[in-house]
């Protein structure tokens, strides 16, 4: 019988907090610009708050058609004020329009910031903040299209994301969590799709000095694991290059419906390996997520691209960016502004067998590893805003696999703090 793995460390987790009660519509908040905001009914909570829908006409009901949600936590949680920092930095209206202007964009997927607070009620405090309303998520697509998106579809996301990435980096943050449930379509335009949920973001160059490498075992692993950089595996503070490795990962995914080291994502090192030896030889790695011959050309042109850069670079979104329309190219696309989630039949397709060959080729090559494979976790049913529309009573938080087991998340199983 095969040693044990060595047992990962118990978890410390979070400290407790209290959830948010439930205040009822008509409910009046004061932002610290003494603008007034009335609730509406609450459309879902998270793992400490909740969502409620918003306008700023006070004058009467909230009805179904707000434009805007209001998340509400107890004031002494950490999640909700985290996230403020990036959005009263980052997030202003008029610094994301001027960045429109400037680079001439239709618009720009980042969430806007319209006013926080606090509110009192029954001798607790609450804190709050306003954001835009938005629809269903992109992983709800994913999974009603039998996990899997077209390649038009993939390379327009790339674009849209390489725009928000490459202005929230040039305001001195990255993201570190992209991934479908945290990708929301407009509410009024689904054509539009916008990152959300900052409750990871990190300011990776203060006043313009960029961080240094540094590695950390306490926060190794930290992210969604399947997603989450090689850096973050070795508890490295997220980087810009960092969020360009794991969009790497997302693209492959929504191609070829699962990576290869999802089986196993109760085994952090397990997949940190696998990581390594996919950026190693990305084309090997391709070979194991498609069937011969459909291998996207233009994302191992992406990743090849994303693994020369330095800890400290910055990238050059330009080139790839053009990376990503050569590939449109390639399949007779352009990019249309038009996301279309309807799966074709015929170009790259994903290969199960071969898949499971190679998983089951890097397990036995795994000294680590003496577990068995942990089962697919239950998809995420989100509607609007990153949540639920459900009875609040109903909803709890999801858990994110980390080095020391799981934990409550930051970002999964929690209103999308970017309404």
């Amino acid at each position: 019988m095969p040693p044990k793995a060595k047992a990962a460390r118990k978890a410390k987790g979070p400290a407790k907090r209290k959830l948010a009660e439930e205040f009822p519509p008509g409910e009046i908040l004061t932002d610290t610009a003494k603008k007034s905001w009335k609730l509406g009914t609450p459309i879902g909570q998270g793992g400490f708050g909740l969502l409620y829908l918003a306008s700023d006409n006070t004058s009467k009901a909230v009805g179904v058609d707000a434009p805007y949600v209001i998340k509400v936590e107890p004031s002494d949680n950490g999640p909700l004020f985290s996230e403020l920092k990036f959005y009263m930095r980052a997030a202003k209206p008029e610094l994301i329009g001027a960045w429109i202007k400037s680079r001439k964009l239709k618009y720009l997927g980042v969430p806007k910031y319209w006013g926080s607070g606090l509110h009192e009620k029954g001798g607790k405090r609450y804190r709050f903040m306003v954001m835009d309303r938005f629809g269903t998520d992109l992983q709800k697509k994913f999974e009603e299209g039998g996990k899997k998106f077209p390649r038009k579809l993939v390379l327009q996301l790339g674009l849209r994301l390489l725009d928000i990435l490459e202005y929230i980096h040039d305001h001195e943050y990255v993201h570190a969590d992209i991934k479908a449930s945290n990708l929301l379509l407009s509410h009024k335009n689904p054509n539009q799709v916008y990152l959300v949920d900052y409750g990871l973001a990190y300011r990776y160059s203060p006043e313009g000095v960029s961080k240094e490498y540094r590695e950390d075992p306490k926060r190794c692993h930290d992210g969604t694991i399947e997603f989450t950089s090689i850096d973050a595996h070795h508890g490295v503070s997220p980087s810009r290059r960092g969020d360009l490795e794991i969009l790497g990962y997302c693209m492959t995914q929504w191609l070829c419906s699962r990576l290869p080291w999802e089986d196993k994502l109760q085994d952090p090192v397990y997949v940190r390996d696998s990581k390594i030896r996919c950026r190693n030889n990305v084309r090997e790695f391709m070979k194991s997520c498609f069937t011969t011959g459909h291998e996207p050309e233009e994302v191992i042109k992406f990743m090849e691209e994303v693994k020369t850069l330095g800890y400290t670079d910055k990238p050059d979104y330009t080139k790839l960016r053009s990376i990503l329309q050569q590939g449109l190219k390639s399949i007779g696309a352009t990019d249309d502004d038009k996301l279309d989630f309807s799966v074709s039949l015929s170009g790259a397709g994903p290969s199960s067998a071969k898949r499971k060959k190679a998983a089951e080729k890097e397990a036995s090559n795994d000294k680590m590893d003496g577990s068995p494979a942990k089962k697919r976790r239950l998809p995420q049913k989100k509607e609007e805003n990153g949540v639920k529309k459900t009875s609040v009573k109903k909803s709890s938080p999801k858990k994110r696999s980390t080095s020391t087991g799981t934990r409550a998340p930051r970002t999964r199983g929690r209103p999308k703090t970017t309404a």
